[in-house]
């Protein structure tokens, strides 16, 4: 039988600016570079934010296919105990350029909110990000917590 060994190492990584993510506009420019790596198919990244709701890492959880990205709390949330952050908002990316939320994104939305209060560790929003053309309303992102969701 193999018996494993978990470490847990932090390393700084870069100092970066010092910036609050206090709206889903916000977190989407910060998250941007990561979906263009990826363009044409789903991804999800977390970012984990400290107390005063700076970035303090960001993680991307799954790469999907054109439709979907599949993500569950337990991969979702281990990054951000072992980052120690102190909330999380969920992004994802949406390659047709619609940002609104499809049932399985919804019930994700749900799984998730449930996991941080259990955690402790408040789902500030989860922010779907497409392009504003695309986009029947000409936004180009889709906040849950906007919509009055979380």
């Amino acid at each position: 039988m193999r018996v494993y060994e978990a470490k847990i190492v932090y390393n700084l990584v870069s100092l970066g600016e010092d910036i609050q993510l206090n709206n889903p506009k916000g977190v989407a420019e910060y998250v941007a570079a990561t979906f263009e790596e990826n363009p044409v198919v789903e991804s999800f990244v977390i970012v984990m934010l400290d107390r005063r709701n700076r970035p303090i890492a960001k993680h991307l959880v799954t790469v999907g296919t054109l439709t979907c990205a599949l993500a569950h709390p337990r991969e979702v949330f281990r990054a951000a105990i072992l980052a120690n952050a102190a909330s999380i908002v969920a992004t994802h990316w949406h390659p047709s350029g619609d940002p609104s939320p499809s049932a399985a994104d919804i019930q994700l939305t749900r799984q998730l909110k449930a996991a941080s209060l259990t955690l402790d560790i408040p789902l500030l929003d989860h922010v779907i990000v497409g392009d504003a053309k695309m986009d029947p309303v000409h936004k180009g992102i889709y906040s849950f917590r906007e919509a009055g969701l979380l």
